[in-house]
């Protein structure tokens, strides 16, 4: 499994159930890296997108403790262990973990890269990503030229697991 997320510079990557950042080139990044591959969420991150619809052209896993939480288009897990065991039909490299907080923080050890957009900016927030940046179990295997849209800078990064647990 893989994590995809943008970030601001001290890791905040939501405030009041919506993204921090809303830029073309990094939702482009994300819709090209997770198309006709599986998605893992939460139940809010869900109802966060565009008509509380999945995503369109991947498999949508969505991870709640709501039990009668239904949604068409939608494999419904209630916990860590359904959800391994749903994980287990499909190849790791086409899992992308796309939030929230929640399952970010309790999954990242699960990972294996983790792309993450970091933006050069500090924005209010209330949901913050773990810092892959002080975590001696990560390496920074990649980072991007310095893109810039409206005068907010962000590069694109890829971090590997030197201690997948399995």
């Amino acid at each position: 499994m893989k994590l995809i997320v943008a970030a601001a510079r001290d890791w905040g990557i939501g405030n009041k159930g919506q993204l921090l950042f809303n830029v073309p080139e990094d939702m482009e990044f994300f819709k090209n890296s997770t198309m006709n591959k599986v998605v893992v969420m939460g139940r809010k991150t869900l109802l966060s997108l565009p008509g509380g619809n999945p995503l369109k052209n991947r498999t949508n896993i969505v991870m709640t403790s709501d039990v009668n939480f239904e949604k068409d288009d939608c494999i419904i897990v209630n916990s860590m262990e359904a959800l391994y065991e749903e994980l287990k039909k499909y190849k790791s490299d086409d899992v992308f973990l796309i939030g929230g907080g929640i399952l970010y923080n309790e999954l990242y050890p699960y990972c294996s890269e983790a792309y993450i957009t970091k933006f050069d900016a500090i924005l209010e927030a209330d949901t913050y990503l773990h810092n892959f940046d002080e975590d001696k179990d990560w390496l920074l295997t990649y980072a991007s030229e310095i893109h810039e849209h409206e005068g907010l800078k962000f590069i694109f990064t890829t971090y590997k697991n030197l201690n997948l647990k399995e």
